[in-house]
């Protein structure tokens, strides 16, 4: 077996026999990995509280077959005010589950894990209105799916957007409008995520508008994965 190292964020564990856990990892320069942390529900393990989901962990693992082993496991960030705060957990897990279902069991995805940390990173320094449908609209424009807002996506007319329809993968205008009605400030929410102006997205209080997109967003990233995110609501 080949030893390896890497670094990695928790998105998922589940038991195995009595003292032994799977941990699903999304790391740096492996992809999604699930390795064995043996011993690790034991209350002498060294390093199962490591092994949570949101940690961001320095890794040492043998690569197996079907499942890796993890040998070391190195703290890198708690993501402590994450821990500490359901609100915040609830916007981490729904995150952390997207993750795992966009990304493919070792397949390099560099870009979708720097966006995690990126986006763990800011649950847990402020946990904007919009750090979670921001993330969800940057991670489907990384996966090819971004969608048309600075236009009618059926006759390219810039003004007068009132409505957005995933089938027809994005804003619409009057005219042509379908799906779900949008109001100007969600409009305008959108352009900033999607056009380069995130943090400033980032600052917006929480409002009617905030609400619209971060819903809206869900909407589209459960279209594009055609299953329902289970966290989504978990721990309102």
């Amino acid at each position: 077996m080949a030893l390896y190292r890497d670094h990695g964020i928790v998105l998922r564990t589940h038991k195995l026999g009595e003292a032994d856990r799977i941990v699903t990892f999304m790391t740096e320069r492996h992809g999604k990995v699930r390795a064995v942390a043996k011993g690790v529900r034991k209350t002498k393990s060294k390093f199962g509280a490591r092994l949570e989901p949101t940690s961001h962990v320095a890794l040492q693992l043998y690569e197996g077959r079907e499942l890796d082993i993890v040998t070391q496991a190195e703290s890198v960030h708690h993501f402590k005010a994450i821990r500490e705060d359901l609100d915040r957990l609830s916007h981490a897990v729904t995150m952390l589950e997207a993750t795992d279902q966009l990304s493919l069991e070792r397949e390099p995805n560099a870009d979708l894990y720097r966006m995690l940390l990126g986006a763990l990173r800011a649950v847990d320094a402020r946990n904007s209105a919009l750090v979670v449908a921001g993330f969800h609209w940057k991670v489907l424009a990384l996966e090819g799916f971004r969608p048309q807002v600075e236009a009618c996506v059926v006759c390219d007319e810039p003004d007068g957007l009132v409505a957005f329809d995933p089938t027809e993968g994005g804003l619409l205008c009057a005219e042509h409008r379908r799906g779900t009605r949008v109001s100007p400030e969600a409009v305008e929410l959108l352009q900033q995520i999607l056009g380069g102006r995130l943090g400033q997205a980032l600052e917006a209080p929480a409002s009617p508008a905030t609400h619209e997109v971060d819903h809206l967003a869900t909407r589209v990233m459960e279209h594009h994965l055609e299953r329902r995110l289970r966290s989504v609501g978990l721990l309102d």
